[in-house]
């Protein structure tokens, strides 16, 4: 790809407002997993009794069941952002490039 193919790119406004809009998706997402994942650590590190208490008596602890659904949420939240991605992000990325190809054309 030539410097000024990727100028004419940079500068539309459907590439601004897809790198704006992936960026702000991802930067959410990735903070709602750091936070969800360090308050767990945070947990652990402070007050281990919350997490090692017993569920039902028995040997399963509360921690269990809150360490599988911090994985459950972030495969939850891959699959958000796939779907965006596959959505909205290719939808985006398919009029930049229409866009381009038409230019390119005349």
């Amino acid at each position: 790809m030539d410097s000024t193919r990727v100028e004419k790119i940079k500068s539309m406004p459907e590439y601004k407002e897809l790198v704006q809009k992936r960026s702000s998706f991802g930067w959410t997402l990735t903070i709602v997993m750091l936070v969800m994942y360090y308050s767990f650590i945070l947990v652990i590190a402070f007050n281990k009794e919350l997490l090692g208490a017993s569920l039902s008596g028995g040997v399963t602890t509360v921690g269990i069941p809150v360490g599988v659904l911090i994985i459950v949420i972030s495969f939850v939240l891959t699959g958000i952002y796939t779907k965006r991605a596959n959505g909205e992000f290719d939808d985006l990325t398919n009029k930049i490039k229409a866009e381009i190809a038409k230019e390119e054309s005349k």
